[in-house]
């Protein structure tokens, strides 16, 4: 988080939290919905359905909690536009917050549709294939992964061996550090042969989203991973389960979050940050009646209300980032 400011908005939501609704008290005044929270560009992953399809959008819901929908737009455009400022993305952040919003409005206007891509949205299978999820790198990576040493949450191991198919081999359990704003969080993967190829699957410590340590006052103490992932336009992960305060999912090549260095360097910007918004759309629809009221909501504002909130956040995330930095040097 001490690289760029891009980093350091994905590891403080906590002060995204804190910050947001005093800068933006009108863009905070939205429609309340069950929302990502810590929504950014790098909250997007791959999957696979129940059906064996392989499904792009929002892949981690650790900080989901109930707020006004403006608040993960605002999230999101600015992320795009810190990013661009550090060379992540070739898009400046007026073009990013209308292909956002264009992409938001169309999921809500049509009641959502999941981005499957099979026959559908190829273009983003394409892109979803990068260079980092190579079944031979990344299975290189896990088996990399120190063993587990330590003490660990009771029965912890034992949880993740039963999710492992009966016939599984050389067990190991190790240990994996990822993301940013959960680097805190203890992870324990079980990694194993299974047919003549490796297998892994994740626990993952989580807790009620920083925003209620935020605000105190509206706080319920409640994890709505589960909730946010079951009610939102989806075709879920079969084998993500929330459970006693930990996440279990499976891991693999095409299992995981998509970073930006991972993706191809001729990329349509625009087209990416459109399918973004749209996959926004297809989670808020989850809260009941949500769709029409946004929109009603939308017709109110002005049109570069996104654009002028993501650049003040911008500035204030910047500023916040420098003052960190100063103050971790030695005096």
């Amino acid at each position: 988080m001490a690289a760029d400011t891009f980093s350091f908005l994905r590891a403080t939501f906590y002060r995204w939290a804190q910050l947001a609704p005093q800068a933006l008290p009108d863009v905070a005044e939205g429609v309340r919905v069950l929302a990502v929270g810590d929504l950014h560009v790098e909250t997007y992953g791959t999957w696979r359905d129940v059906e064996g399809r392989l499904v792009w959008g929002v892949s981690d819901f650790d900080e989901a909690c109930r707020v006004p929908f403006t608040l993960d737009l605002v999230r999101l455009a600015t992320s795009a536009g810190l990013a661009a400022a550090e060379g992540h993305l070739n898009i400046d952040l007026k073009q990013a917050c209308a292909a956002i919003m264009h992409g938001y409005a169309g999921s809500l206007r049509v009641g959502g549709r999941p981005l499957v891509l099979a026959e559908n949205d190829r273009w983003l299978r394409k892109l979803a294939s990068g260079r980092l999820r190579d079944p031979v790198a990344f299975w290189a990576r896990m088996h990399a992964l120190p063993s587990a040493r330590g003490s660990l949450e009771p029965n912890l191991k034992a949880q993740l061996a039963r999710r492992l198919p009966p016939e599984a081999a050389g067990v190991r359990f190790v240990r994996r550090r990822s993301g940013l704003g959960s680097l805190g969080r203890e992870r324990l993967v079980a990694i194993a042969d299974w047919q003549g190829s490796a297998i892994a699957h994740e626990a993952k410590a989580i807790a009620p989203s920083a925003w209620e340590w935020a605000h105190k006052d509206h706080a319920s103490g409640r994890i709505y991973y589960a909730d946010l992932a079951a009610s939102a336009v989806r075709c879920p992960d079969p084998l993500a389960e929330v459970r006693e305060g930990w996440l279990y999912r499976r891991l693999s090549p095409d299992s995981s979050r998509i970073e930006l260095a991972s993706l191809p360097t001729q990329r349509d910007e625009g087209r990416l940050l459109r399918a973004m918004g749209w996959e926004a759309g297809n989670i808020h629809l989850g809260t009941r009646g949500a769709g029409k009221a946004i929109l009603a909501d939308l017709e109110r504002r002005k049109p570069a209300w996104l654009r002028e909130a993501a650049t003040k956040m911008g500035r204030l995330v910047r500023d916040d980032w420098q003052e960190w930095r100063a103050a971790r040097k030695p005096s």
